[in-house]
């Protein structure tokens, strides 16, 4: 009886060039050409830098508050993207006061992290508040409201 992984030989072109580094049947198509005809190649050997062209986005804040032009985001979730897009509008917009209400801010920002939303708005300079916007117009700091 074997032991170990049982070795097979690979019955596609597919098969053949995934196991030898090819990540298509065409591939390995052609290097076998270019080795047959005695043309020297290099296979992803090179390496090309590009730029990705800018891209602009719109943020719709939930709640703009007329009287003192405070921009409220409630979330429920504080998903990648979101701090991605609020650290972004942050850092263009400094002069925007924006402010969130989460549903749970001491929910982790993944699973795992030991960053709470609550943790992740502070570090970041971002007021909120828990589950209601505070009537005063103050939503605090490091402090959990409700």
């Amino acid at each position: 009886m074997a032991t170990g992984p049982q070795k097979y030989a690979p019955k596609t072109q597919k098969e053949v060039g995934l196991r030898y580094g090819f990540r298509s049947g065409l591939e390995e198509t052609n290097a076998k050409h270019l080795e047959a005809n005695g043309i020297r190649f290099g296979f992803e050997s090179i390496k090309v830098r590009y730029t990705v062209p800018e891209s602009r986005h719109t943020y719709n804040p939930d709640f703009h508050l007329l009287e003192n032009g405070i921009f409220i985001e409630t979330k429920g979730k504080l998903e990648p993207k979101d701090r991605a897009k609020h650290l972004l509008i942050q850092m263009q917009h400094p002069d925007l006061d924006i402010r969130f209400v989460f549903q749970r801010p001491h929910d982790r920002i993944y699973k795992g992290s030991p960053t709470t939303y609550a943790m992740w708005a502070e570090k970041h300079g971002f007021k909120w508040a828990t589950q209601v916007i505070p009537l005063r117009g103050r939503v605090s700091r490091g402090r959990r409201k409700t």
